[in-house]
């Protein structure tokens, strides 16, 4: 049996120690309370710090600075090209036709110039890089945007040929690759601006053809043109496309584009996919654009004059919100997720050679 004092003792020493803990709880308590307000503090500070970099520009960027531009013949390249002449750029805007250009010429100042140029063309480069540098001057060039592309053919990989794929990627990748490095000397000699046109679906690839495979390689070349190009002052900065309505989203193009690789398919192959495969495709990518495209060109061309006239470019630009809410975050998860999301947004092939087969043994 324990005396009275012995209890007395015993309930003093209970009670200090639930004093002790309490005290610890609250100390906890408050020390979690400090770290999660220092977070908040802490990236608030550096969401402001972020801002105010972003948002500083180059300080004489409307003094005699150049921009060559390729593909202004109408969408991206065509809206950015009156954008930045409308703040004092000196632009010269290349475009495949003669049409394209007097079109746009007749919305800009006469401070804008046009040339003809195919990307595919060494010689029709070489010709382009002898305009502008006689334009340009010593000062050389200071941006240099590669928008130029084509979309078509697109389809499954096994509807393609070798053909299909080298048409894209001829204008999309080595074209890109081609015009830089013909303008390369200019740019360096004003340390200016190399802005790709990449696309979403370079990080992504959810059809066959020579798209996807062209934007990935965009993506790789302008990675390895920054970190070469860095010593030299010279920045280079991707811009990475959602959907659009611009002529290379044009529905009715791509459908006649999906029907000519359809109609040469041998027999054999259309019956591996079913004869209601080629309806529910094109179905599934009328429906696709008609959800996802957007009219506002302007996210994309406000993305491509901030690499050009903010005095930290970043490395890459998403542009439209399909790009920042799904296409980037599903980039980023395991294949497996992605493919089954693909998955859905088209048909799945009925092979009709199994079910004759099955008939034949009947």
């Amino acid at each position: 049996m324990l005396s009275r004092c012995q209890e007395n003792d015993l309930l003093v020493n209970i009670s200090k120690s639930k004093e002790i803990i309490a005290d610890s709880r609250k100390q906890r308590e408050m020390l979690t309370h400090l770290a999660v307000t220092c977070s908040l503090i802490l990236a608030i500070v550096v969401a402001i710090g972020w801002f105010l970099r972003d948002s500083l520009k180059v300080n004489d960027f409307n003094l005699q600075k150049h921009v060559f531009i390729t593909g202004c013949d109408s969408g991206f390249g065509n809206l950015l090209s009156r954008q930045l002449d409308k703040k004092g750029f000196y632009v010269i805007a290349a475009c495949l036709t003669s049409q394209g250009a007097s079109d746009l010429e007749s919305k800009a100042s006469p401070r804008l110039k046009t040339l003809l140029l195919n990307v595919t063309d060494s010689e029709s480069i070489r010709e382009a890089v002898e305009f502008v540098s006689a334009e340009v001057g010593r000062r050389g060039l200071w941006g240099l945007v590669n928008n130029a592309g084509r979309s078509i053919p697109i389809g499954p990989t096994e509807w393609m040929k070798l053909e299909d794929f080298t048409r894209v990627l001829d204008v999309n990748l080595v074209g890109v690759i081609d015009v830089t490095l013909q303008f390369l000397p200019l740019l360096k000699k004003a340390r200016g601006r190399v802005v790709n046109v990449a696309s979403i679906l370079g990080r992504l690839s959810i059809n066959g053809g020579g798209y996807c495979l062209s934007k990935s390689g965009v993506e790789a070349f302008s990675d390895s043109l920054r970190r070469d190009m860095y010593h030299f002052g010279l920045k280079v900065s991707i811009i990475e496309p959602g959907f659009f309505k611009t002529a290379m989203t044009r529905v009715d193009l791509i459908e006649a584009d999906l029907r000519r690789l359809w109609t040469r398919l041998p027999q054999d192959v259309k019956d591996s996919y079913g004869a209601k495969y080629f309806d529910e495709y094109l179905k599934a990518q009328d429906f696709s654009m008609g959800i996802l495209c957007s009219k506002d060109i302007s996210k994309v061309t406000n993305c491509m004059q901030h690499a050009l006239t903010a005095r930290y470019p970043r490395t890459r630009y998403g542009a439209g919100w399909d790009a920042k809410l799904f296409w980037l975050p599903l980039s980023y998860l395991p294949s497996f997720v992605s493919d089954f999301v693909i998955r859905v947004l088209l048909p799945v092939p009925r092979d009709e050679t199994k079910v004759n087969k099955v008939h034949v043994m009947q």
